[in-house]
């Protein structure tokens, strides 16, 4: 049995995709437009409840009808999305992107996209704007949902159990976990159906509640509807993507979509908004909408060869095609497998999914190569996945924190900052296995963005200040002998500073870095740290690795992927910025006045202010602008050996 259809509620499905759509397309227009997701999983929730309980009631529920049902409704433009994305990507994609847009046709195909994004998440993953199918996190959560829910329903039902209060606890649950894990845990909180589900259980206990229809009262209707409205806007406006969610924050798109279906047809803005012709149907279109309109923003954003900022042009066009294709999805392949209910359709679609999950299995091991694809393309590629820095190492907890270790002892040498102190583990490893006897026992303690400077901020790194002030207390601790201390520092304190870093001191003043004091100040904290650890043990000043857009793998593609593209070649140095040069002087001079020894990677990288871009076999020695990759620190980096050998020698170790 099917509820009732309701108009309105198809135009509460436009303002989600709409929402979502807008928002990754111009985010700048509409910086809290990803709550759309959040408003879907509503929906859904009170249309499969609605579902579910009217069979119940009925009598006739099926659990093999509920799933044949929902195969009928996902699959057909889940199938035809994910062949037309992996057949572009082996048009478009280097080889490394290429492989992992295999791994993320499996979770699509597999609907655990969630936890396949959840798995890959870190400092070093491939940023979201590069991932054509990220967006499917989302349909995971969703049919993860679809298995545990008509279970538990049946089961209550048949138990005779109250079924709001039910619901209402495991929803209360769902939701406490979400905002227990959404600071510390902010990828899980976001990815994880036990810190999700409660939004879908939003739409299901409202389900359950009308049941039995309330009475009719236009005004409450009216009020309903209003109010679902503004919590709406409400969300729109004021969340961002920095902020804790979904957290309590998600309470504003949830509430507001229960609103407004809860006020029902009638309701003021659902008759004369949500239920015109043209939000009608968008929201007919939204799930097709919804599949195509990421990979096609982010194909586009390749071909410009601008991950970030690509025009407003090719923005709209690309939305536009979405809209498009969207509509042509619904007309032509939705309608046709809705409409012919015959077992030989199921078994395609059912077929076809598992097949494009098997070929994404086979891609994602790097079989068949795409078309942009050989030797001098394989070794960018190569070097900008090259960043595993802690493959090797042993994880393990000092106190409540998180550290890598190499060697079997205790924290004789502990490593501290950002990922600019990470990507230096593989030498250690590498001098631990050349010299075992004649190695310390090395901690890393990392936080990528954070640097270890006390009193320094940014809103967007919510863990960095606790991180930062566990990580320097162990660093004072008695085990620790000696202290190694270092960062991005091109990254926060060159020209005006990092954007959204400040410092704050015991004051509580905030000083900012960009049109402030905040480096200066920041600059002050980190000699103050220095002089005060120096006087209890040995401690060095990492200093920063030359970088910028001269020093980046991916700069030397040529051409355009639409048509060809290859690999230049390079010279084997870059210069070294003189800002970047004036900041190194800056901060030996601070090691210096401190007490600390510095570590000096511009001394050994660079001759004459010609820095070295390539290894030795001539391909990139850098993951990106700012990082060296693995290889080049495992087999290169000798100048931090000294931190590392006891005897205090630096020859290298190969």
């Amino acid at each position: 049995m099917h509820p009732k259809y309701r108009p309105d509620i198809d135009g509460l499905r436009a303002v989600a995709v709409a929402s979502v759509v807008l928002y990754h397309a111009f985010p700048s227009l509409l910086p809290g437009g990803f709550i759309g997701v959040d408003i879907f999983f509503v929906i859904s929730g009170f249309l499969i409840t609605t579902i579910i309980l009217q069979s119940l009631a009925a009598g006739d529920f099926s659990f093999k009808d509920f799933y044949v049902r929902r195969v009928r409704r996902i699959f057909p433009a889940l199938v035809l999305v994910l062949l037309v994305t992996l057949c572009a990507g082996w048009y478009l994609l280097l080889s490394d992107e290429f492989a992992e847009l295999g791994k993320q046709t499996v979770g699509g195909a597999a609907f655990v996209a969630n936890l396949v994004f959840w798995g890959e998440a870190g400092y070093f993953d491939t940023a979201a704007e590069a991932k054509p199918l990220l967006h499917l996190w989302s349909l995971g959560i969703e049919e993860q949902f679809y298995i545990f829910w008509p279970l538990l329903l049946g089961f209550a039902w048949h138990r005779k159990w109250p079924i709001v209060r039910l619901v209402l606890a495991i929803a209360a649950v769902s939701l406490l976990v979400n905002v227990a894990t959404v600071h510390p845990f902010p990828t899980a909180s976001f990815y994880s159906p036990a810190s999700r589900f409660w939004e879908l259980m939003v739409g299901g206990i409202l389900a359950c509640m009308r049941l039995r229809p309330p009475t009719p009262n236009p005004w409450r209707s009216h009020l309903q509807s209003v109010l679902g409205i503004g919590l709406i806007v409400l969300g729109l406006v004021m969340i961002r993507a920095i902020k804790a969610f979904p957290g309590w924050w998600a309470l504003l798109p949830t509430l507001g979509a229960m609103s407004c279906i809860a006020a029902g047809p009638t309701g003021v803005l659902n008759k004369y908004l949500l239920s015109n012709r043209v939000m009608v149907w968008i929201g007919l279109i939204s799930y097709p909408l919804y599949l195509w309109h990421w990979p096609l923003l982010v194909y586009v954003r390749l071909v410009e060869n601008d991950p970030v900022h690509h025009s407003v042009t090719a923005r709209v066009c690309a939305v536009a095609a979405s809209v498009l294709l969207a509509w042509a999805t619904y007309r032509f392949v939705e309608r046709f497998a809705r409409h012919r209910p015959t077992p030989g359709v199921l078994r395609a679609l059912v077929v076809s999914m598992a097949v494009l999950a098997a070929v994404g299995a086979v891609v994602s091991f790097g079989i068949p190569l795409p078309r942009n694809s050989n030797a001098a393309l394989q070794g960018v590629a190569n070097a900008a996945v090259d960043g595993d820095y802690y493959e090797g190492l042993e994880r393990d907890m000092v106190g409540d924190q998180r550290v890598y270790k190499v060697g079997a002892g205790a924290a004789d040498t502990f490593f501290v900052g950002d990922s600019h102190v990470q990507q230096y583990a593989p030498r250690a490893l590498e001098v631990a296995r050349a010299f075992p006897e004649d190695t310390r026992t090395a901690y890393f303690a990392t936080l990528g963005s954070c640097p270890p400077v006390p009193g320094v901020f940014a809103d967007k790194n919510v863990d960095c200040p606790e991180r930062r002030d566990k990580t320097l207390a162990i660093a004072y601790s008695p085990q620790v002998k000696t202290v190694v201390i270092g960062g991005c520092w091109n990254c926060y304190f060159l020209d005006s500073g990092a954007v959204d870093y400040y410092f704050r001191g015991p004051d509580g003043v905030v000083h900012p870095f960009q049109n402030g004091d905040g480096i200066a100040r920041s600059l002050a904290s980190l000699e103050a740290l220095l002089r005060d650890l120096s006087q209890k043990k040995k401690v060095y000043l990492l200093l920063d690795n030359p970088g910028g857009a001269d020093f980046t793998p991916r700069r030397l593609i040529q051409g355009n992927r639409l048509a060809h593209i290859t690999a230049a070649p390079t010279t084997p140095t870059a210069q070294l910025p003189a800002n970047q040069r004036q900041l190194n002087d800056r901060l030996l001079a601070i090691a210096a006045a401190s007490g600390a020894e510095p570590i000096d990677a511009v001394a050994s990288l660079c001759k004459d202010n010609a820095c070295q871009r390539v290894m030795p076999d001539g391909n990139p020695s850098y993951k990106d602008g700012d990082h060296l990759r693995l290889e080049f620190t495992r087999d290169h980096a000798n100048y931090i050996d000294r931190v590392m050998r006891k005897s205090e020698t630096t020859p290298s170790a190969k």
